[in-house]
């Protein structure tokens, strides 16, 4: 396929926006610290300054210190004491935050797709001409076609004020990742339960447990730092932790029962725990009584799901199942079945999460202690704007045929961007903020398909992604430690706040996101939208609304209110009515059935690898983010390339060693662009196979991760779709090996 949006390499482009001088950081009053030795591991005899900050390596968003010396270099980053996302302990990503402020391959200035000499390529740009440029192609595509068809594609925190912007704009064609590629079935399938989404961070209450159940979810790898403590804690107290999964993750490797179950069988798995929890009377009978409805149905329905049923699909032995379904019982109600947190697996992922959120229903654990709390947030006052003018048309269109997608479906907004693929509402331009969409979207070939066909991208990252090769303006977002940003107000056990500063003025010639999206808007006669000259204006104004102002919270960065709906958990017997549409928990799910669908969880058979085939699973490593940190220096010192786990029946039949590298191909003929090295072990079934998500960078600027393992992502081109919600199923593809280089030419 011609391409008309070539990638461009992003070499010495870019590099020479010059630094600011370090004497600019004056207008930061942090807080000296006279002591001499300032926080652990820091210099000696330096006066520090602190400035609060939350986390933007992962998105637990732990509260923290920056520390910065007197010559404004910053020294440490330590986790708030105060805070309950982190207990005053930062996970080695929050940690490794400096290195993202350092990396000497960030994006240091706006650049320009030209066309010199008749080929495409980059042109470093003042903030005037690429803003220009932006607001005028936004003004353009809004007169030819309406401002719904240029859309937003984000994530995290720079995404909030985009949204912002695109609202004020005209359009609500907005989709992030982290909805229909992460954890949209979940939602959907809790929230057709309990009438709850599960949110972020999860309620669970694992510091209190007796018994956690992990299926899929890589507690200690997927590090989310509360959940790791408080399972380490809970552990510690004597808490059953029961793991189901195809590897001995870190999490199983803690577990009294590791459950080896065979892919794409866990539905079979849930549902005859039910069927014990039900048989063997075992259930919680009055908190099933008093707050559920649709019993009987379900116990009708899994009659026949017995373990012996289960067995013959999941390979899990039925003395098994019935042990672990006992040992929850007997800890119930103060017990877990985790949500998980990407789930968007095999196309009946909220059928999936379904299960999961009955089978808490039936060991009583949502709203009691050891179990999931009721958990509350602040809700923080908006800055005063005009209403936003109603879109004609907006995310939920494109989605439609999703009845109970929440949020915008990232796929199907990239789908509306492809003439022949667009059903009557077509997207004409995108502005991707802080997502790095080729090695987050599955079937990478749509997406090009995609960027082929629209006539314009602006893209806002730090680094230089391989997204950003494809856009006509990169505009280059300083780092976290560098900007003001929203306030957090999180979902917990008690309501909370933390404030994000800047502890050092941005590096070369970068700027917030805030800034950009209030720079465009300005240019297209959106001010009254926009009402500040400074966000640190925004953030004392609701500040002040709840009690507080910007001059506290530099100071002590995080703070706790009360909560004002009463306890976190229930009381045995309590009133309580759920926000279902019948009041109740809806084991049997009438909205569900309406809608054409199952109105409790069926299993059905999947796809098995053909010969020589395997199924591929991916995950995460504590130490990295999706692909996000693939280059930051402080952390591909603890990892700086996955590997592929093989079982050594599998490895014996290929004649594989450890540390020989392979390339993959899979069930489509698609290859690697990069080989893998192999790590043979007891601890992967026979059936699969397993690498760390977000390895493979084929961007040559990304110095430290150009070509360091292989791309799950590019293997990833059968998409099994969600057909309740949207979410994209990826863990129906299958690869073998190649042991021999194939000379496949990198394609960027």
């Amino acid at each position: 396929m011609s391409n008309r949006r070539d990638f461009i390499k992003i070499s010495a482009l870019g590099a020479g926006g010059a630094a600011l001088a370090a004497s600019s950081v004056s207008f930061l009053k942090g807080p000296s610290l006279f002591a001499s030795d300032g926080p652990k591991g820091a210099p000696k005899n330096q006066n520090l300054r602190r400035f609060p900050t939350y986390c933007e390596v992962c998105f637990w968003k732990c509260a923290g210190w920056t520390y910065v010396n007197d010559d404004n270099e910053i020294v440490k980053i330590i986790g708030n004491e105060d805070d309950p996302h982190c207990n005053g302990r930062l996970c080695p990503r929050g940690t490794g935050g400096i290195g993202m402020y350092n990396d000497e391959d960030r994006l240091k200035t706006p650049l320009i797709r030209v066309n010199e000499g008749g080929k495409q390529t980059f042109k470093e740009a003042s903030w005037e001409e690429a803003l220009d440029l932006i607001a005028s192609k936004m003004e353009e595509i809004k007169s030819k076609y309406g401002p719904e068809s240029f859309a937003l594609l984000k994530h995290g925190s720079p995404g909030s004020h985009f949204e912002h912007l695109f609202k004020a704009y005209g359009s609500d064609t907005i989709g992030e990742p982290a909805y229909a590629q992460c954890r949209g079935p979940r939602e959907v399938g809790f929230s057709t339960t309990f009438g709850s989404w599960v949110g972020s961070p999860e309620p669970t209450d694992i510091r209190d447990t007796k018994c956690l159940v992990l299926i899929g979810s890589h507690i200690g790898e997927n590090m989310h730092n509360s959940q790791v403590q408080e399972m380490s804690d809970a552990i510690d107290k004597g808490a059953t932790i029961i793991t189901v999964d195809p590897r001995l993750s870190t999490a199983a490797s803690k577990s009294k029962y590791w459950l080896p179950i065979k892919p794409a069988t866990d539905i079979a798995l849930l549902m005859a725990w039910v069927h014990v929890l039900i048989y063997d009377d075992l259930y919680d009978r009055d908190y099933v009584n008093q707050y559920t409805i649709g019993f009987e149905q379900l116990k009708e329905h899994v009659e026949n799901m017995t373990p012996e049923w289960a067995y013959g699909i999941t390979t899990i032995k039925p003395n098994v199942i019935r042990e672990t379904a006992r040992a929850m019982a007997d800890a119930s109600p103060s017990v877990i079945v985790h949500p998980g947190r990407h789930v968007t697996w095999y196309g009946d992922d909220t059928q999936r999460a379904r299960a999961m959120a009955i089978l808490n229903a039936l060991l009583g654990s949502w709203g009691k202690r050891g179990g999931f709390y009721f958990k509350e947030k602040l809700g923080l006052p908006k800055y005063p704007h005009p209403p936003f003018p109603k879109p004609k048309w907006s995310w939920e269109t494109l989605g439609e045929k999703y009845p109970l997608a929440g949020m915008g479906i990232t796929t199907e907004i990239i789908k509306a961007s492809i003439p022949e693929e667009a059903e009557g509402h077509e997207v004409k331009a995108w502005l991707i903020a802080g997502t790095n969409l080729i090695k987050t979207i599955p079937n990478k070939e749509l997406v090009r398909k995609a960027l082929n066909s629209i006539e314009f991208l602006a893209v806002v990252d730090t680094m230089p992604m391989d997204i950003t090769g494809y856009a006509d303006v990169v505009l280059p977002e300083c780092t976290y430690l560098e900007r003001y940003d929203g306030i957090r107000s999180a979902t917990n056990r008690k309501p909370n706040i933390a404030l994000r500063m800047p502890a050092v003025e941005p590096k070369y010639n970068t700027k917030p996101a805030w800034w950009m999206a209030k720079q465009l808007g300005d240019r297209m006669n959106l001010q009254e939208y926009f009402n500040y000259n400074d966000f640190s204006e925004v953030l004392d104004w609701q500040l002040q609304k709840v009690g507080t102002s910007l001059e506290e919270m530099q100071k002590i960065g995080y703070k706790e209110y009360e909560r004002e709906t009463g306890s976190p958990y229930l009381k045995n017997g309590e009133d309580y009515k759920f926000n279902t549409s019948s009041g109740k928990i809806e084991l049997y799910s009438a909205e569900l059935a309406g809608l054409g669908f199952d109105p409790m969880p069926v299993y059905t058979p999947h796809p098995e690898p053909e010969y020589g085939f395997y199924r591929l699973i991916y995950g995460r490593a504590p130490m990295h983010t999706f692909s996000r940190t693939a280059n930051n220096p402080n952390l591909t010192d603890l990892k700086k390339e996955n590997d592929l786990w093989v079982n050594p029946k599998v490895a014996k039949l290929w004649d594989l060693e450890t540390g020989q590298y392979v390339w993959l191909k899979n069930q489509d003929d698609v290859v690697s662009s990069f080989p893998i090295k192999v790590r043979v072990t007891e601890r992967i079934r026979w059936d699969s196979v397993y690498m760390v998500h977000g390895f493979g960078h084929t961007n040559r600027k990304l110095s430290r991760a150009y070509g360091k393992g292989a791309s799950d992502t590019e293997m990833i081109t059968n998409v099994m779709v969600d057909p309740i919600m949207g979410g994209t199923g990826m863990r129906g593809n299958f690869v073998t090996f190649l042991t021999e280089d194939p000379g496949k030419e990198v394609e960027l």
